[in-house]
């Protein structure tokens, strides 16, 4: 940890509750609308996954648009143009998890430097921060659409590395995702799992380096390192 010069943060889930939509998703499908948050968001990261594997990359406005008409058809509800707008249009503005701004702003107070690189493409990521009021915070918006190739592929984490001009030993990667964080840990990248739920961790061979339980302990556990960029994916 002595030799970190960066922190990079995961966007969805790990800053930004995917969750937020579940109420647009009551409001159109009453008593159904977590049911189709879940299964939306798990058919999200499906096809980001297989996308990756097939290499037919369409950007995360697509996949998550697929994911959405393949949730209404498996739940056997009606999605018609309005419905489908208005849902996709929502996870341009997810809200933040409630302790993040704080957690920004004390890395911001200590002169760190904030950026972000996600699965979404760019104009999902500006418009997502941009609605949260939390632009101002970050200084760099990294998209994985510049790799053309979905995160866990180590060709998304070297994105960070290019920008940043830093080796992988260098960032510390930060995600709420057990899946993120084990991607991350084989492409070398020392790891922070954020596990606000008390998940189980992914058993594919790897394990986070540091577990916090919310964004807000991020800035005691960074109380001892000094002189460090903070990337956020």
């Amino acid at each position: 940890m002595n030799d970190i010069r960066a922190i990079v943060f995961d966007l969805y889930g790990t800053l930004y509750d995917v969750h937020s939509v579940a109420a647009l998703c009551e409001a159109f499908y009453p008593g159904r609308g977590l049911d189709v948050s879940k299964l939306w968001r798990q058919k999200q990261l499906e096809y980001t996954w297989l996308r990756s594997l097939m290499g037919q990359y369409v950007n995360f406005e697509r996949a998550t648009e697929d994911a959405l008409i393949y949730t209404c058809r498996n739940l056997g509800i009606e999605l018609d143009d309005a419905r489908r707008e208005a849902l996709c249009e929502a996870y341009l503005r997810l809200s933040p998890f409630t302790e993040v701004p704080q957690a920004l702003r004390e890395l911001r107070a200590r002169g760190f430097t904030l950026a972000i690189l996600s699965n979404g493409s760019n104009y999902s990521i500006e418009s997502v921060v941009r609605h949260s009021g939390l632009a101002g915070e970050f200084q760099h918006l990294i998209s994985v659409e510049d790799a053309q190739i979905f995160k866990p592929s180590s060709r998304a984490y070297e994105l960070a590395e290019s920008r940043l001009e830093l080796g992988r030993t260098a960032i510390l990667f930060v995600s709420s995702n057990g899946w993120d964080i084990t991607g991350a840990a084989y492409h070398g990248f020392p790891t922070c799992w954020v596990n606000r739920g008390g998940a189980t961790f992914e058993e594919m061979g790897q394990r986070p380096a540091n577990t916090i339980s919310g964004l807000d302990k991020l800035p005691g556990l960074l109380g001892r390192l000094s002189n460090l960029t903070v990337l956020v994916i």
